[in-house]
């Protein structure tokens, strides 16, 4: 079974991914307008129509932006823990509400077709956030975005993911020298907050294994990263311990290449 993954934007202006065969896959947040997630399938050949569900990480609006509108107008229906799915209800900003719930319990895996779906709890300042990993074929595609610190249930999936997506979120030397006001660098820094460059460096040049076959960095900021330095951070430092996989950068507000997993 061929399946693609597309990431159709990354970052703190609007995070939306795509999983799924040729025929038919997942959302994984919708965070950006319904057209710019038509424009970016039907770019990378796939379209709106072969999604059958969206899966949402947690209530920030760069996650969650279109999942009213795909909910009511493409009818699709829009999974989330209890809580997540009642911070949006409750979110004023987020003014068209979802009306095709369906509601998932951290660590019980779903199954929709030939994927399994399984959520778990990271460490994040919002109501409920989760990592979710996706198994197909003895093969496991796990994503971790907005996370302050790499908790247990993390670095499980992490060490059991053929294919991983994590935050590189921020440069500790460009937020530090930054324009952002004292308190959001802290919370930004905190273990509710995001992972830096070289938080997400140290912790894979010591977890991953041999089974790990691609890394993708998501979530980088506008302000406080850059696709380069994000890249060598990790990459060098996943080579002076001899490890080979490969990383990627994924684009803020561009769809990615298709990978075939």
């Amino acid at each position: 079974m061929g399946v693609n993954f597309i990431s159709l934007a990354s970052g703190s202006s609007g995070n939306c991914f795509y999983i799924g065969t040729n025929d038919y896959g997942f959302l994984i947040d919708a965070g950006i307008a319904v057209r710019a997630i038509k424009r970016r399938l039907t770019y990378t050949g796939m379209r709106l129509e072969n999604v059958c569900a969206v899966f949402i990480t947690h209530d920030h609006l760069d996650h969650i932006k279109s999942a009213g509108r795909l909910s009511e107008k493409f009818f699709l229906p829009v999974y989330a823990t209890q809580k997540t799915h009642q911070a949006m209800d409750d979110n004023f900003v987020f003014k068209q509400k979802v009306c095709s719930k369906r509601f998932i319990e951290k660590n019980i895996p779903i199954v929709i077709n030939d994927f399994s779906i399984e959520a778990f709890g990271i460490s994040h300042d919002s109501c409920d956030t989760v990592g979710y990993t996706i198994s197909f074929d003895n093969k496991r595609f796990t994503l971790i975005t907005d996370l302050g610190y790499i908790c247990e249930n993390a670095k499980q999936h992490i060490c059991q993911a053929n294919y991983l997506v994590i935050e590189a979120n921020y440069d500790e030397q460009m937020l530090d020298s930054g324009r952002y006001p004292f308190m959001l660098k802290q919370r930004i820094k905190s273990d509710s907050g995001h992972l830096s460059n070289s938080q997400t460096a140290e912790f894979l040049s010591e977890n991953v294994n041999e089974n790990l076959r691609n890394i993708w960095l998501c979530h980088l900021s506008k302000e406080n990263n850059l696709p380069e330095l994000a890249y060598k951070t990790i990459n060098d430092k996943l080579k002076e311990k001899g490890i080979n996989t490969n990383v990627y950068v994924l684009p803020r507000t561009s769809p990615s290449d298709v990978f075939l997993l």
